[in-house]
């Protein structure tokens, strides 16, 4: 498909990690084998030839890194460095590879992967010594279903005594395992045994030391390998808050490749955090994503949406939802990472009673607002890191007064000054945490639980921008974009997105109609009474009917709402869920989208806001297509794409359809190019504005931004402009001027009357609108001439 996406006018093809993953791994990012290129992808041999051919039409690549972790799963040999540690224990080779609490396990690592305690397991002679045949060359291994651990040498026992291949005797095997550099115990026992740092609360996904210059050479060999031959041209770091150090690791990555790679970091920014001065290009874009939504979301609709999720039972404010989420992620689901922050707290402060330090510490892990605080070992605390640090602390003992001589001797432990192992630890291991506090407890817990305007509960987004502050927002975002990142990522679609961009899109516009937004509330809340689900649950399934259409089939409701209720771990989750709650919210869903009085108020809100859903959708392709930095255009996005959360949005993509699509808008003439419908125009408007990119490739890193003013707030615009020298204050040139103009709430436009008298002023001068093809004359423009064939202008001078 490389010609296709050649033709569209990208600059890079941006893949998947590419290393060898779990066989049959749908995403990649659980590596087992770092010197290999993906078997499944077709080796390096693929690698290279995929390479080879989009050099060929000029396109470079971009790689995706998992320096964080690598796979633990069943067959354990599949990743031998972990193979070695589970074999040989502390005097493995490849032992300092990975974040092992080596204290916590008496020198073993804890493995709770057992469906029930060891006792049982063993009476009912479920372990079994074997052979394995490849990796070990024959050594003894302990099979468990479709585990296989290994033997170490010298453990099987002696004479007749020795385990046997075929052996299920329990005393025989509890001698063995006994022996091991493991401890095998019940999955439901993990908070006391589980002693490795693990990706969020995945326990087949085991955190890599890539702080270790070693450990980041072995990993990262073959990558720079393949980037120092000229096939791969930039990187995208996955998770960079995991590491012990991003900072480091960042420079580290820097000095092993070619200058001026860019290098892009998967860095969720909240509130009004600033990414710090990392040896990288940026961000992969969701600080975009959010600004670009707060500029289209209608703030006037607020009252009206937040008057339907009261009605529908949501009572607490954001911030009483977000800590209560977190709260319970810390106790359910981070209870590993708690109580290594628990034993590293209590070593240096031994006279502390551990259940109140335990108390202290989680109400510091709860009080987090950012993913880290740039505290850097061995380096004075920044003023950031200081300020956030000083906010946890304040908020902590807010909340709980009476552990304030806790958490007042905490602090020390959060940016240690001396040499005490045990206090850096806890400041690494803190730091380390509150990402996954902040990813598990906000994004995927509380994102499923606030339903008032389910389009801005998105990774890296603030559902509080439904009540302000709007353009602004976008307006200074990009400001700080062109200054500091003008190469960072601007972002609308991912694989992670809990709703793809046009989903999103279809919901923002219905929101700004109020009446049909109401309508379709209170539908809802009659039809979820009679069915017994909850209003809340069910404000979730109303919209999500408007983002996808009642036509989704069946079985993609299906999975989307199932994840959904058990991520919101409120009536049912992923482990003793309750099948039941399940079903009857599955049931609810589908006579919504099928029949009724719900699924009338969705079709009339979705047929009375067509042109408001065009507006929203193109909108937010030409901002992103438009603003500082570098757009991502997620693979099957270049038409309209009505994709939920993963796996729902990583779903085959018809490129052969696409390719069609594209080459029938361009054998078309201009002024019939946008005749296709929506999917046409967003097409159009992709491939107009990413070829125009392309041309423009080296200028519009270095272009001004500056807010359009109108006399309107259903028009956002900027312009962007190529900096002219001057010597003796002549000017040395012509200036290339680039401006954009969207529609703002639709919805309330066309219910006001449309655009009236409105205008927006450019520069004096001729103008092209790139998406018609029509002059303009700078000045004071009217909307109504300006966006009577599209609701969005592109215009050149």
């Amino acid at each position: 498909m490389v010609p296709h996406l050649d033709a569209l006018g990208v600059s890079h093809l941006y893949l998947s990690p590419i290393l060898q993953a779990v066989p049959g791994s749908t995403h990649g990012y659980d590596v087992v084998d770092h010197t290999r290129v993906s078997d499944e992808l077709g080796g390096r041999a693929a690698f290279e030839e995929l390479a080879a051919t989009a050099q060929g039409h000029g396109l470079g690549i971009v790689v995706d890194v998992v320096p964080n972790h690598m796979a633990f799963v069943a067959p354990e040999h599949l990743n031998q460095p972990l193979w070695q540690v589970l074999r040989d224990g502390r005097d493995a080779p490849t032992a300092h590879w990975f974040d092992i609490d080596w204290r916590a396990g008496g020198g073993r690592i804890g493995l709770p992967l057992l469906g029930d305690e060891l006792d049982a397991v063993l009476a009912r002679g479920e372990i079994v010594v074997d052979r394995v045949d490849g990796p070990g060359h024959g050594d003894l291994v302990l099979r468990y279903h479709e585990h296989v651990l290994p033997v170490a040498i010298g453990t099987e026992g002696t004479g007749d005594a020795a385990a046997q291949v075929g052996d299920t005797d329990e005393a025989v095997v509890r001698a063995v395992l006994d022996r091991q550099h493991y401890r095998l115990a019940s999955w439901r026992d993990k908070a006391s045994v589980l002693n490795y740092r693990r990706f969020f609360e995945v326990d087949q996904l085991i955190a890599v030391r890539v702080e270790l210059e070693d450990v980041f050479v072995a990993t990262h060999r073959l990558l720079l390998e393949l980037h120092q031959a000229g096939l791969v041209d930039g990187f995208r770091i996955d998770h960079p808050d995991g590491l012990a150090d991003p900072a480091a690791y960042l420079d580290l990555l820097r000095r092993h490749t070619r200058r001026d790679t860019p290098v892009w970091v998967e860095k969720i920014l909240e509130g009004t955090e600033r990414l710090p001065g990392w040896a990288c290009a940026g961000t992969t874009g969701y600080d975009g994503l959010r600004a670009i939504t707060a500029a289209l979301v209608d703030t006037a609709a607020a009252p009206v949406l937040s008057a339907a999720w009261e009605a529908a039972g949501g009572e607490h404010t954001l911030a009483e939802a977000a800590e209560a989420a977190k709260r319970q992620v810390v106790a359910q689901s981070l209870a590993p990472e708690l109580e290594r922050l628990v034993r590293r707290a209590r070593e240096v402060l031994p006279g502390r009673d551990p259940e109140r330090l335990r108390e202290a510490v989680t109400e510091l892990l709860v009080a987090g607002q950012v993913y880290r605080a740039y505290v850097r070992p061995d380096e004075a605390l920044t003023g950031e890191a200081r300020q956030r640090l000083a906010q946890a602390f304040a908020t902590a003992r807010a909340r709980r007064p009476d552990l304030e001589p806790e958490l007042f001797d905490l602090v020390p432990l959060t940016a240690p000054e001396g040499t005490d192992e045990a206090a850096r630890d806890f400041s690494t291991r803190l730091q380390q945490t509150w990402g996954p506090v902040m990813a598990k407890g906000v994004e995927d817990t509380l994102f499923y639980r606030f339903h008032r305007l389910v389009a801005l509960n998105e990774v890296g987004g603030d559902p509080d921008d439904l009540d302000g502050p709007g353009p602004e927002l976008l307006h200074a975002w990009a400001a700080r974009q062109q200054a500091a990142w003008p190469a960072g990522m601007v972002a609308s679609s991912t694989h992670d997105t809990k709703r793809s961009e046009d989903v999103r899109a279809r919901i923002l516009a219905v929101a700004g109609d109020t009446e049909a937004w109401r309508e379709c509330s209170e539908a809802s809340l009659r039809l979820a009474a009679a069915a017994g689900v909850d209003a809340e649950t069910a404000h979730l399934v109303w919209q999500t009917l408007v983002g996808v259409g009642t036509d989704v089939a069946p079985e993609r409701l299906d999975a989307y709402l199932r994840k959904s209720v058990r991520e919101a771990k409120q009536h049912t989750a992923w482990v003793d869920g309750d099948a039941s709650y399940e079903d009857r919210v599955v049931a609810f869903a589908e006579q919504a989208r099928t029949e009724g009085p719900l699924r009338a108020a969705v079709e009339r809100a979705l047929a009375r806001n067509a042109e408001a859903i065009r507006a929203v959708v193109l909108a937010q392709v030409a901002l992103r297509l438009t603003l500082p930095g570098v757009p991502d255009t997620y693979q099957g996005c270049e038409r309209l794409a009505l994709a939920l959360v993963d796996p729902d949005n990583r779903r085959p993509v018809d490129y052969d359809d696409l390719a069609a699509a594209l080459a029938r808008l361009d054998a078309g003439r201009p002024d019939e190019s946008v005749a296709g419908g929506l999917s046409d125009e967003k097409l159009h408007v992709t491939r107009t504005l990413l070829r125009f990119r392309r041309r423009n490739a080296a200028r519009l890193p270095t272009m001004t931004y500056q807010p359009l003013p109108a006399t309107t707030d259903h028009a956002v615009g900027f312009v962007r402009a190529t900096p002219v020298p001057q010597v003796a204050g002549l000017r040395l040139g012509r200036q290339s001027r680039l401006a954009t103009v969207v529609t703002r709430a639709p919805a309330r436009l066309a219910a006001s009357g449309g655009w009236g008298d409105a205008t927006v002023r450019l520069d004096a001068g001729e103008w092209v609108d790139l998406l018609t093809g029509r002059p303009v004359v700078g000045g004071d423009v009217a909307l109504a001439t300006l966006l009577d064939r599209l609701p969005v202008a592109v215009l050149v001078s």
